[in-house]
């Protein structure tokens, strides 16, 4: 019923008219999201493992590059500021 009402209306479904081309790029995004969530899977039990993990690695080393990069600019921000 929708694609009929569509057709009735050739403005909505051509690409180089403004309207055309928004109406089109929303039916072209429902259909791959609508796609997309139907090839998704839920992960077993050891894929979710092998995900947190890496989650995990990817933390520790961010929050390590974070605490190296303070402690090394706490001394160069109290030589250029001249601390009391």
């Amino acid at each position: 019923m929708a694609a009929a009402k569509l057709q009735s209306m050739p403005f909505l479904t051509d690409k180089s008219n403004p309207i055309g081309w928004v109406v089109q790029g929303g039916i072209e995004f429902a259909a791959d999201s609508r796609r997309l969530v139907q090839r998704c899977t839920k992960p077993d039990a050891k894929e979710f493992k092998k995900i947190a993990v890496a989650c995990a690695i990817g933390f520790a080393i961010m929050g390590f590059i974070g605490y190296t990069v303070k402690l090394v600019f706490i001394p160069i921000n109290n030589i250029i500021v001249g601390g009391q």
